[in-house]
């Protein structure tokens, strides 16, 4: 709006004299305005002092002090809402709020700063990590690389000798600034059926799982692999690979293991033929060893080697593209002394199935020790 050049003070003495008689047309005259102005002052500051029309100004540039002041404020929570979900906490989202506030809203950088709450001198001047950080999320990165399928926390276990003093916060900061989340798996949607709950078990030996996984060459050649578990420790016991694997076949392997470890107290497997045939029923009978057969389509009533099953083939037979039976087997080899000797378990204290193993083995050679001997009564 155009400022006007006479004063408030003077408008009323325009009025004044009018209300003492003069002709409006002479008022505007010697005034240098139209009577169009007149009666528009005459509208406006009518029965007014000229204290009242200085505090009507006032009020006037007041008011649209505020009307500027919210529609800013409309603005600035605009931007707002249009760059953070949420409250911003980390500086690192602060600045990247404030950036896009300048890019995309065309706010000053002060401005910006201001209604995100971060120092300009923060915002020009990121934190840079040291070389320990540096060196630590190099490391993240080159293990998330090699084992595709391992979250934050298992790194964080293999982590642990060689960075003692990190904890798995810190791991999971550089884990998700390097965005190596692993990608979930959608779950299958199964009609409901009555679930068996495994018997858990509570010594090494106690049980074995057994299962078959199948893969294939790359001349397409179909492999086998018989998968061995103790469902106690998690340590795999075996993993045999070939063409096929017969009854007398499974029961030659479960020989070859029993050299180094000792028989089971009882075996789980399904209904497939090798675990049914006359060679398996026989050996299990002849070592006194318990068969736990799982209900026909219920392979959860066989959850350890189907958990394990499930690692074999993300961490290792879909990683590796086989060209022969000997490459196949010595790959596989390699990655069962890995999951048994480095690759950490949740469910056993986060370390890997060997040493809890040896642990359990070593209590147990000491409770037979202090155990007291009852003297046998003649």
């Amino acid at each position: 709006m155009r400022k006007s050049k006479f004063s408030e003070e003077q408008i009323i003495g325009f009025l004044r004299q009018a209300e003492a008689g003069m002709a409006v047309a002479e008022i505007c005259r010697r005034g240098g305005f139209s009577d169009a102005t007149f009666y528009k002052w005459r509208s406006k500051f009518g029965g007014m002092e000229a204290s009242d029309a200085k505090r009507l100004r006032e009020l006037e540039e007041e008011n649209a002090k505020l009307k500027k002041l919210l529609a800013e404020a409309h603005l600035d929570m605009h931007a707002l809402k249009s760059v953070l979900g949420g409250k911003a906490l980390a500086p690192r989202a602060k600045r990247e709020a404030i950036s896009r506030l300048v890019q995309e809203h065309q706010l000053s950088e002060r401005r910006a700063c201001r209604l995100v709450g971060l120092s300009r001198d923060s915002y020009r001047h990121p934190p840079e990590a040291d070389a320990a950080t540096r060196e630590l999320a190099a490391r993240i990165v080159e293990i998330a690389h090699v084992r595709r399928r391992f979250g934050y926390r298992r790194i964080h276990d293999l982590l642990r000798p060689e960075f003692p003093g990190v904890n798995h916060k810190r791991v999971w900061r550089l884990y998700a600034a390097a965005n190596l989340a692993v990608r979930k798996r959608k779950k299958v949607r199964r009609p409901p059926a009555e679930r068996v709950p495994l018997q858990a078990a509570r010594s090494v030996n106690e049980v074995w799982s057994m299962d078959f996984v199948s893969d294939s060459l790359a001349n397409g050649r179909r492999l086998k692999c018989l998968t061995v578990a103790d469902d106690f420790s998690h340590e795999c016991v075996d993993i045999a690979v070939d063409y096929g694997i017969s009854g007398e076949y499974v029961t030659r392997l479960l020989d070859r293991a029993a050299v180094f470890r000792g028989y089971p107290a009882a075996v789980r497997t399904d209904n497939g033929p090798e675990f049914t045939s006359r060679a398996f029923i026989a050996w299990a009978q002849r070592h006194h060893i318990r068969h736990l057969l799982i209900e026909p389509g219920r392979p959860m009533q066989n959850g350890y080697i189907e958990s394990f099953n499930g690692k074999f083939r993300d961490e290792c037979l879909n990683e590796h593209w086989f060209q022969s039976l000997a490459q196949a087997r010595q790959t596989i080899a390699a990655w069962r002394r890995d999951y048994n000797e480095v690759r950490p378990h949740s469910s056993i204290g986060r370390i890997a199935p060997a040493r809890f193993a040896e642990q359990q083995r070593r209590h147990a050679g000491a409770a037979a020790q202090h155990s007291p001997v009852i003297p046998e009564i003649t």
